[in-house]
Formats: C-alpha cells, structure tokens, sequence
C-alpha cells in the first residue's frame, strides 16, 4: 500500500513524524521548509470566511419553512455555553487540587481589554461590520451577520436564483476539500518549523503548569464532553468523540487555528450527516464562542498568577472567574493565541496590575506551542461534536 492510498489521518500522522525528525536532525532546512505550513493555514484562512459567508447564505434561502432549525440552533448555542463553563470549572478544580506558580518574566507586548464591556463591545462591532471589510479581514461574526441578512432576504427569489447560490457554494466547498487534501503537506511544514525554531525541550521549565493545562483539556475532551453528549444521544457517545477528535482535533492542534479549522469541520459535519442546514450555522459561530479551551488557559493562567502573589481566592471569587474566563474566551479571537491577551480581563478581578498580566501572558506565549495547540484542538473538536449532539438528540 502507498502513501497515497492511506486515509488523510494516517498520511497527517506521517507528516507529523517526518517533520519532527527532520526538525531535530537539519533544523536549518527544517525551518525554511515551514513555509509549508503558512502557505496551507493561509490557504484555509483566505477560503474560509467566503465559505461561511456562501453556505450560511444558501443554506437559509434555500430553507423549507419549519422552525424546527432555530430550535436546535439555539439549542447548540447554549450548549457551547454550558460547555465553555463547564471547562473553566474543571480548570477551577484541577488549580485548586493543584496550585501553580510562576516565575514572571518580562512583559509582552499587546493591549489587551480591560473590562467586560470591552469584550461585549469588541463582539458587536464585529456584528455590524462591513461585509467587504468581513471578508477581507476573516472577521466570522461579520459574515455571519450579513449572510444570515442575505440569506433571508434571497427567500424570496426565484428558485433558479437560489439554485445557482447552492452551485456557487458548492465550488467554493470543492475548492476547500483540494485545500484539505494538503494538510499532510502542510502540517509536515508546521512540525518541521516547530521544532527547528523551539525544540522539544524548550518548554521544561513550565512543564508543571504545562502539564496542568493539558490535564485540565483532556478531561474535558474525554470526560465532561462525552457525558454531555449521552446526556443528549442516550448511547455510547465516544465513537464520535474519538472521530471529532481524529479528524477535527488533530488538523487544529497543528494549525492552532479555529478560524482556519472551519472548512475542516464542515467536511467532517457533512460525513457524519448532521443537517446541513444546522452545521452551516453553528460551525462558523462555534469556531468564534465555543472557546472551552481558551476557558482553560484563562482560568488557570490567572490562578497562577493570583498564587505568585500570594493573593487569597475564596470560593466565591473563584466562581465568578470561571465565569469571566467564559465571557473572555468567548472574545478570542479564533487565531492562535488568540486567549492569551484576554488573561489581563480575568486578571483585573484580583486587582492584578495589567503590567503584572502582561507578565503572566508573557509566560503563556513560552508554553503556547503546547498550550494553544492542545487548546484549538479541544474548541474545534467541540464545535462538531456538540452539533452533532444537539442533531441526534432524543
């Protein structure tokens, strides 16, 4: 049997492992062939927001009248909620088990919000944003704005109109699975640069807040989600959670990209034959709120960060932190290390100076190739699985 004719997974596994090795052995050559890498997540990058913008439109002109849809779309929208609680609830309980400290280093550069209202602000003004200006810059929300206003709208023409939307949409998703078909190549070029530029030993130094940060992503990922989903499906739910994360988790753990990790769940809710018309919508929202790992790393980050300075966290504090992080995650902005800068939000609420989080988001780049990678697996992962829940629910 050839390369050629393994599944996409096994030949991503291969390129994984050949770019580590080549990584360590010619790092020098590793790091030039990372282009690679920055050419596929560009290709995604530029492909997605035109496919969400497309799909969402044509998948609501196209709609039949039931309302069936919008029920379950919302459904989905509060699960992610509850899902990205949840999240920063485990990451509560695993720091509380397991306090971490950190050595501050120096500040990162950045101007992260400095309250609530900023986040809630941010996300408005993304809704409202010009359609040209949604598209050229990935903003998701704005292309969702305006291809749920289209799509409405277009209801009401004539149904060749509408046919040839569909055929419109359906060659940009064409275009996306060519694009899909390199991420072998692709990811190869990510692990070759990962490894050349860092090492696998750069991160020994935080490999205890490391470790805690990756715990904290797999019991959500392996426990909490899929007792949510049987909670929904009443049967067996790891059979999907494994696939979410097989074909899902590990293309967004190397991308680090839920932005660019779009197109990939949209295949992958299309072969586990969830309704287009849900997955058109909740995949693109998802990939912009369902922030569970990003709920993670806020929550554990600014506990850490209490804890260095030897600041008391009653219980009460500490709950209404999980649910700043979730309010926080939900802001990140889908590229990777995107939560990073909304750990200075978190950070306010124990009177931690923004010079101070700055610090700690400082250390959160260091452990990011480990942190971000395993946090976008878990978001995207999620995004198909929880709307693959909400569709088989009894």
């Amino acid at each position: 049997m050839t390369i050629g004719n393994l599944g996409l997974v096994p030949q991503i596994l291969i390129g994984v492992v050949l770019g580590a090795l080549l990584g360590l052995v010619a790092p020098g050559i590793a790091e030039e062939l990372g282009i690679l890498g920055q050419l596929f997540v560009g290709m995604l990058k530029a492909v997605a927001p035109l496919l969400v913008l497309l799909l969402v439109m044509s998948a609501i002109a196209n709609k039949h009248e039931s309302g069936s849809d919008g029920r379950r779309t919302l459904a989905t929208l509060l699960l992610y909620l509850a899902g990205t609680i949840s999240a920063a609830l485990v990451a509560l309980c695993l720091s509380q088990l397991f306090p971490q400290t950190i050595v501050l280093t120096e500040a990162a550069e950045g101007s992260p919000p400095v309250a609530v209202s900023g986040v809630l602000a941010d996300v408005l003004f993304k809704l409202i944003d010009n359609p040209v200006n949604a598209l050229v810059s990935g903003n998701f929300l704005g292309c969702l704005t305006w291809a749920i206003l289209l799509g409405v709208s277009f209801r009401k023409a004539a149904d060749s109109f509408k046919q040839h939307l569909q055929t419109f949409a359906d060659g940009v998703a064409d275009i996306v699975r060519y694009v899909i078909r390199l991420a072998p190549l692709g990811i190869f070029g990510l692990v070759c640069f990962t490894v050349a530029t860092i090492g696998l030993s750069a991160l020994a130094s935080y490999a205890s807040l490391a470790l805690l940060l990756v715990s904290a992503m797999l019991i959500v990922a392996l426990l909490v989600n899929p007792l949510i989903v049987f909670l929904l499906i009443r049967r067996n739910p790891y059979p999907v959670v494994f696939q979410c994360l097989e074909e899902s988790g590990i293309t967004a753990f190397f991308t680090r990209s839920s932005a660019a990790n779009i197109p990939v769940n949209l295949a992958l809710s299309r072969k586990l034959g969830i309704s287009e018309e849900l997955y058109s919508v909740t995949i693109p929202v998802g990939a912009t709120v369902n922030m569970a790992g990003a709920a993670i790393t806020i929550t554990v980050l600014t506990l850490a960060a209490a804890n260095s300075l030897g600041l008391e966290v009653g219980f009460g504090t500490a709950l209404v932190l999980c649910v700043i992080a979730s309010l926080s995650a939900c802001g990140a902005s889908g590229v990777p290390s995107g939560s990073l800068l909304l750990i200075p939000l978190a950070c306010s609420l124990f009177g931690i100076s923004i010079d101070v989080a700055m610090q700690v988001v400082a250390v959160g780049f260091i452990i990011s190739v480990i942190q971000d990678s395993a946090e976008t697996a878990l978001n995207s992962s999620t995004d198909v699985l929880y709307t693959y829940a909400v569709d088989h629910a009894r």
